[in-house]
């Protein structure tokens, strides 16, 4: 420890050669939820629901590409698309797309300075109007299986 009580402080000043500690965190340590707060936890969804929506609309695009092979591979990939392992997909996207938007809204209104002191209040409630809407929506996708 230093004299200014920040650790490293003394060999930062020290004359010599950078010395570094690494790379720093692995990629994958910000999944890592120990020691981590609400407010962590709800940035690592937005940022794992942004790549997800944005791997989707490319998947998306390729997929109305098929159009222009014409009505009969149209109709093979609608028969496809009707397949319960692919509206399992429809309600995974329907999550991703529930969190990104609430959590975005929350964000967007402590940004603003709406209601700053007032996030863990907005995330359990967009956790609870996005989990009502997510049953509800779930119901009514699977209910002619």
């Amino acid at each position: 420890m230093s004299q200014t009580g920040i650790p490293g402080a003394d060999e930062r000043r020290a004359r010599g050669p950078v010395l570094r500690k690494g790379l720093g965190p692995r990629p994958i340590g910000w999944l890592d939820p120990r020691g981590r707060t609400l407010g962590h936890v709800a940035f690592v969804g937005n940022r794992v629901t942004g790549l997800g929506l944005v791997f989707y609309l490319y998947l998306h695009l390729g997929v109305l590409s098929m159009l222009l092979r014409g009505e009969s591979a149209w109709n093979d990939f609608l028969g496809l698309a009707t397949t319960t392992v692919f509206l399992l997909l429809d309600i995974l996207l329907l999550f991703g797309l529930l969190y990104h938007g609430l959590n975005g809204l929350r964000v967007a209104l402590v940004g603003m300075g709406y209601a700053p002191n007032l996030q863990r209040a907005f995330w359990w409630a967009g956790a609870v109007i996005g989990t009502i809407v997510l049953l509800a929506a779930a119901i009514h996708i699977l209910e002619d299986l």
